[in-house]
């Protein structure tokens, strides 16, 4: 099993900075690749950027240049800056990880709230 639990989340003004982290335990040797998804009120889940076990990343091309995706292997963490925020940015973010056998794990969420 593989926990995750995100943290971060707040309500910041159009053009400010967040950053979430993601914090994984249990048999995190399994994990290889992770994401950042986020799903705003009436719409669905979709991917925000994601970073492979070689560290490799993939960004929607919503957050391009806004945000980055990083990963710090000996805190066990992945976390999401988010820079020059935008009301559409306002989302529930989620933590996921793909282990080596094929199976997903999910994070409970952060609020991201984007408004003056």
């Amino acid at each position: 099993q593989v926990q995750l639990v995100e943290s971060g989340g707040d309500l910041v003004q159009p053009g400010g900075s967040l950053r979430l982290s993601c914090a994984a335990s249990g048999i995190i040797f399994r994990i290889n690749d992770m994401g950042w998804y986020r799903q705003a009120p009436g719409k669905e889940r979709e991917l925000v950027a994601a970073i492979t076990s070689g560290g490799a990343t993939n960004y929607a091309d919503s957050v391009k240049g806004r945000f980055t995706i990083s990963r710090d292997y000996a805190k066990n963490t992945m976390y999401l800056q988010m820079n020059s925020l935008k009301p559409e940015d306002t989302a529930i973010y989620y933590c996921n990880a793909d282990t080596i056998y094929g199976t997903h794990y999910w994070g409970k969420g952060t609020l991201v709230t984007v408004s003056s």
